[in-house]
């Protein structure tokens, strides 16, 4: 049988429409968009059309897109960009990151503590989704802050309550970030209803092309950039810009947004289907977040009596069955995840796997991979 890939999460197949978009400026309309002739110029007018299909997707102003190289720079940009920009008055800021975060934003966070250039307050999160909101209040009325919550959580699935950190850092003054990743295409994203002040999403999750995202950056949040060279996205990402890339990114964000609500449902019927198979099948199972609101696109489970999730993995691999424990950023590490032990603790021995949904997903699928894993798992708990 043909095998089956459920880890649209980690990373999906660049669709037809995209790779027809971008075609055009991998060959004749190759010009570099800073040059003044007219292949330039073309180049130009492309990368400008797209960052304006963004922003008109999205809810923002085409000014207030930029794009850069993937999730994790965006992640960095915003907040390392705004630290320094803040750093520059001579105030130690705050950065308040949930427990769940992205190491992009965890690992970005806990480097600005080793150069004694921020202070950071890690946010904890319950199973049901809920922030420890007293902390976060107190973490942005110490002076400069910015908090970075993601919108929907890439190994649970749970759906952050960005529109509320944003009223609290409203009341305080401070700033606010969110990591879309997971979220653009899979939950409404609307910047005009949500003010976040900074915004990170990537390509490759939602069928657009490796190595491409985006940072959205409200007009008049403070910024300043990483790297130096040219003066390209209005001097916060130096370097020819990836005009290909750009179109295919805008052209994959359109395509997810227009299909947002169709997909949505029958993603989550899918969800649901593989969630009453599994829990029907497999003693001592648990569904992680399963009290938050949540995408439709994943099912994360805790399952007892084998504490070597990565041998789970590897055996549901063998029967033709693409998951992960988590996320993929992670996938070689054999210590638990840290998204799981903020949530459920350190004695919390169970080995988590992660369903993720997409496009190519369908019933049959779900329900042979429902029953793969209650065959493995019988076999693991025998041995």
């Amino acid at each position: 049988m043909e095998p089956i890939y459920l880890d649209y999460a980690a990373t999906t197949p660049v669709r037809d429409e995209v790779r027809a978009a971008m075609a055009p400026y991998l060959t004749e309309t190759f010009g570099n968009a800073s040059s003044i002739h007219r292949w330039g110029r073309a180049a130009g007018d492309a990368l400008q059309q797209a960052r304006a299909r963004v922003a008109a997707a999205l809810g923002a102003e085409p000014s207030e897109v930029r794009f850069v190289r993937g999730g994790t720079e965006s992640d960095n940009l915003a907040l390392l960009g705004w630290r320094r920009a803040v750093a520059a008055d001579g105030a130690l800021p705050t950065l308040a990151v949930s427990a769940v975060e992205h190491h992009a934003v965890l690992d970005a966070a806990t480097s600005t503590v080793e150069d004694g250039t921020a202070r950071v307050d890690v946010i904890d999160v319950s199973p049901e989704g809920e922030l420890d909101t007293d902390r976060l209040r107190h973490s942005l009325a110490s002076g400069p802050a910015l908090a970075s919550i993601m919108w929907v959580n890439n190994e649970t699935g749970m759906v952050l309550p960005v529109a509320g950190v944003v009223e609290l850092a409203g009341e305080a003054g401070a700033a606010v970030h969110s990591d879309a990743a997971q979220a653009i295409g899979k939950v409404p994203v609307d910047l005009r209803r949500v003010s976040v002040d900074l915004l990170s999403a990537t390509g490759h999750k939602i069928y657009g092309p490796k190595g491409t995202g985006l940072l959205f950056v409200r007009e008049g949040t403070l910024l300043a950039p990483l790297l130096h060279g040219g003066g390209q996205e209005r001097g916060l990402r130096p370097g020819t810009e990836d005009v290909a890339g750009a179109v295919g990114l805008a052209t994959a964000i359109e395509l997810a947004v227009e299909e947002l609500q169709e997909e949505a449902a029958r993603l989550t019927e899918l969800r649901k289907r593989l969630q009453t198979a599994l829990l029907s099948t497999i003693e001592g199972i648990r569904v992680h977040a399963c009290g938050a609101e949540r995408a439709p696109h994943v099912l994360s489970v805790g399952i007892e009596g084998l504490p070597d999730g990565s041998a789970l993995l590897m055996a549901l691999d063998l029967e033709g069955v693409a998951v992960s424990g988590g996320s993929a950023c992670m996938s070689g590490a054999t210590k638990a995840s840290h998204v799981m032990l903020a949530l459920y603790g350190p004695d919390d021995a169970r080995a988590t796997v992660r369903y993720s949904l997409g496009r190519g997903s369908t019933a049959s699928d779900v329900d042979r991979a429902a029953r793969a894993t209650a065959e493995v798992v019988e076999r693991m708990r025998a041995a």
